[in-house]
């Protein structure tokens, strides 16, 4: 950065790139310390919420191996009134690396930053989708 802070909208584009190059640690340093992820949606056996930079970068470390991410569409940012939020829709494209089944899943993230830094994450995505790709000794 060159002094200046980036915004809700800024930051979700690095992760945007992080996630598409599989850098899972370029994401850990777009975080506050007390960063939380929250998944409301989350299915049985898997967190609705994961805290703290170390738990995530064990939790995000298994999606590069999972999902093959081809592109994004329905693309929209939303700044709220105030500047330290924003939400953002998409769909997301790909294939499941173990079955090769495609990937298709609209997400809404609503994020929450401070300094510059993610503090809260809230992804909602349909997790029945995700279920459908997932190997069976993960279900």
């Amino acid at each position: 950065m060159t002094g200046s802070v980036l915004t809700p909208v800024e930051i979700f584009g690095q992760v945007l790139l992080a996630t598409a190059s599989g850098d899972v640690q370029a994401i850990i340093d777009l975080c506050a310390d007390d960063v939380v992820f929250e998944f409301p949606f989350a299915p049985p056996g898997r967190p609705a919420e994961v805290s703290g930079k170390e738990p995530l970068s064990r939790y995000l470390a298994a999606a590069p191996s999972r999902v093959q991410f081809d592109g994004l569409s329905n693309f929209e940012t939303h700044q709220t009134v105030d500047p330290d939020v924003a939400a953002i829709e998409m769909t997301a494209t790909g294939k499941i690396k173990d079955t090769g089944e495609p990937y298709d899943q609209s997400y809404v993230v609503v994020l929450t930053a401070r300094e510059g830094r993610i503090i809260r994450y809230r992804d909602y995505w349909n997790p029945l989708k995700a279920l459908q790709g997932a190997s069976q000794e993960e279900q």
